[in-house]
């Protein structure tokens, strides 16, 4: 969570302007593991979409080399089924945009630092509701 120059947290935003929401605690997402696509410095990937997973996304992430639905128990990674919620590289999300397969977004519990490579029509053309 950012913070301020007084040390005080400040809640991280969302793409629409707002407090940024939870995207999934079953199972727990984030670069973070806090639930939230809040990101940081150590997040080179920037894991700021908050996606609920389709078959065909996952098949494309898969065919891609990030297999996000077979079970990874030494990382505590239960695999991703349809329908999960998961917070994707906002790069990834691209890709699969472009590729016809891009899942649904959460727009209130996705990072506004999405909208650093994503653009956010693109993003409310894929919305789900929180």
């Amino acid at each position: 969570m950012p913070t301020t120059t007084n040390g005080e947290a400040t809640p991280s935003r969302n793409v629409l302007g707002g407090d940024l929401a939870p995207c999934s605690t079953d199972p727990t997402t984030g670069f973070y593991r806090t639930g939230a696509c809040e990101t940081g410095p150590e997040d080179r990937g920037d894991h700021v979409v908050c996606a609920q997973m389709t078959e065909a996304f996952l098949s494309f992430t898969k065919a891609q080399g990030n297999d996000l639905s077979t079970p990874q128990p030494r990382f505590d990674f239960p695999g991703l089924e349809p329908g999960d919620r998961w917070c994707l590289c906002a790069a990834r999300w691209e890709e699969a945009r472009e590729a016809g397969v891009a899942p649904p977004v959460v727009l209130e519990a996705t990072h506004e630092s999405a909208l650093e490579t994503l653009d956010l029509d693109d993003l409310e053309e894929h919305a789900v509701g929180a």
